[in-house]
């Protein structure tokens, strides 16, 4: 049995909806899986030669949690940055589970977005990987759940990908245990805005990306991320921190006088697929 995975990035948060909202990316990790005596990994690409190739390299782990525990031989060709806020853990599991559904002859359903979201106790990226468009997720006690929409056809993202790399658990480290009222108010306001604008009016998306729950705690770990993000916004260009940073994700024509030096420029489409798996002879 020989197959091709193909996941794209994702980008969460998107300003206000902190660990809510979620989007899907042009840009992907396609992983060769065929069933075989024993386990072997060859990873090319974001990765290559940093992370593990046993049984605790992260696809195969999410195989296993999808039910699968034969034989693998896997080849990774990774595009998507790792530790930059586009999702690569999130891809790396979603490919694992779809992989592991396939092996066992399941089709793709909620109980691999439960399986997913396990793995980073959240489920926005995972989502927006699995199912693509925009996404909105949330949990019920210990199930995770999402919903899936089509983004506006003018939702024209940007990503502006630093050499700095960023660790979610660092920065989420940064963020108080506590914030005012007035600031989860106006989160959930332009959460609810974001829905809108994402899916039905990009022009208020300049409002509707707007934070106080978690990027100006976070400035200490990528300032020059913040630093962008600001000069965009003063300019009138929607833009906020890509999930965890330091990737920005921005809408729109980026303004010449903005100084992006030392950030990696790249237009994407938003995926609207998800996950896809097809056979090869």
């Amino acid at each position: 049995m020989k197959f091709l995975v193909s996941v794209p990035a994702s980008t969460a948060n998107l300003g206000s909806g902190f660990d809510a909202l979620g989007m899907a990316l042009g840009m992907y990790d396609d992983v060769e899986v065929a069933t075989a005596d024993g386990l072997s990994i060859v990873v090319d690409g974001a990765g290559a030669g940093d992370v593990p190739l046993d049984e605790s390299h992260l696809v195969v782990r999410a195989v296993r949690a999808a039910g699968y525990d034969g034989g693998l031989a896997l080849r990774c060709r990774n595009t998507i940055p790792h530790a930059r806020g586009l999702g690569s853990s999130a891809a790396a599991i979603v490919a694992g589970v779809a992989a592991g559904f396939t092996l066992t002859g399941r089709e793709l359903d909620t109980d691999a977005l439960q399986i997913a979201a396990e793995f980073e106790g959240h489920a926005d990226n995972a989502a927006a990987s699995l199912f693509g468009g925009v996404v909105v997720a949330w949990s019920e006690g210990e199930r995770y759940r999402a919903v899936r929409m089509d983004p506006d056809a003018r939702v024209r993202p940007v990503v502006l990908i630093p050499s700095q790399e960023s660790s979610t658990k660092t920065t989420r480290g940064l963020l108080p245990a506590e914030v005012p009222h007035t600031d989860a108010a106006h989160a959930a306001g332009r959460a609810a805005l974001a829905v809108h604008a994402l899916t039905s009016d990009p022009s208020v998306l300049l409002a509707a990306t707007e934070d106080r729950l978690h990027q100006n705690y976070r400035e200490p770990a990528w300032p020059d991320t913040v630093r962008v993000i600001n000069d965009l916004r003063k300019l009138g260009v929607p833009a906020c921190v890509s999930g965890a940073g330091p990737t920005v994700i921005a809408f729109g024509d980026l303004p010449s006088e903005v100084d992006t030096h030392g950030f990696d420029v790249r237009r994407l489409d938003v995926d609207t697929a998800g996950v896809r798996v097809r056979p090869l002879d």
